[in-house]
């Protein structure tokens, strides 16, 4: 990853409703929105019948997908299933949620181990200590576990993120100001959840989302102020 640019995350998560060959005009406006990296959650109300059922097949469409529109399609691994389910497909980066980072730090380490380029998130992390050490593969993201997030819950957020051991932010907040404000001072990863509905009711995730314009709003200033960030103006 080249630090010198802003890497935007489009937080697809559930946003298919259950329907995942919504996921592709998902993907396609994620990608005309200009985010480098769609992505989506494994393993997470994912049983038979559940509304996140993923399984192999679709699994291939969703990469397949991304390939056809180039956009990097990358998950968050809940469980040992859905890791032994992923691997057969070479992920280029992995997703750790905050969840996931407290209730199955052993899975964590499984996927440290395969060195690849893996994003933390921290919301959830109560300790004064980092869960693991600071290395090229492992980002952190600062993020709080509150949905939606307001501004009475950005305790500690980070003064220069390029001076901490946060390379970006994990956003739950409503509006992409947030996401903007860790872009101008440092940060390098923005990530936010998507959705081509904010109206809808399914889950409470699309009230917090992005739609296609504010998301491409968000990355064309985001791009803008790095560059800004990057000649100290």
């Amino acid at each position: 990853m080249n630090n010198k640019n802003v890497t935007f995350v489009a937080e697809i998560g559930q946003n298919h409703n259950g329907n995942i060959d919504l996921c592709y005009e998902l993907i396609k406006e994620a990608k005309f929105a200009g985010a480098n990296i769609a992505k989506f959650q494994l393993g997470w109300r994912a049983k038979k019948g559940e509304r996140n059922h993923i399984d192999r097949e679709s699994l291939k469409k969703l990469h397949d997908w991304g390939n056809h529109f180039e956009i990097e399609i990358m998950f968050s691994v809940f469980n040992d299933e859905a890791l032994n389910l992923l691997k057969p497909f070479k992920p280029k980066r992995f997703k750790i949620a905050s969840r996931t980072l407290v209730e199955n730090l052993n899975l964590v380490k499984k996927i440290l181990k395969l060195k690849k380029e893996t994003f933390i998130s921290l919301g959830r992390w109560n300790k004064k200590s980092l869960p693991f050490k600071k290395t090229n593969n492992i980002k952190y993201l600062w993020c709080k576990y509150e949905y939606p997030t307001f501004n009475k819950h950005l305790v500690n957020f980070p003064k220069k993120f390029d001076k901490s051991y946060y390379d970006g932010l994990s956003d739950h907040c409503v509006d992409i100001d947030t996401s903007l404000l860790a872009i101008s001072r440092g940060a390098n990863i923005i990530e936010r959840h998507f959705t081509l509905d904010k109206s809808s009711n399914v889950i409470r995730d699309h009230a917090l989302s992005s739609s296609p314009q504010e998301f491409y709003n968000l990355v064309k200033l985001g791009r803008e102020l790095r560059i800004k960030y990057l000649k100290g103006i």
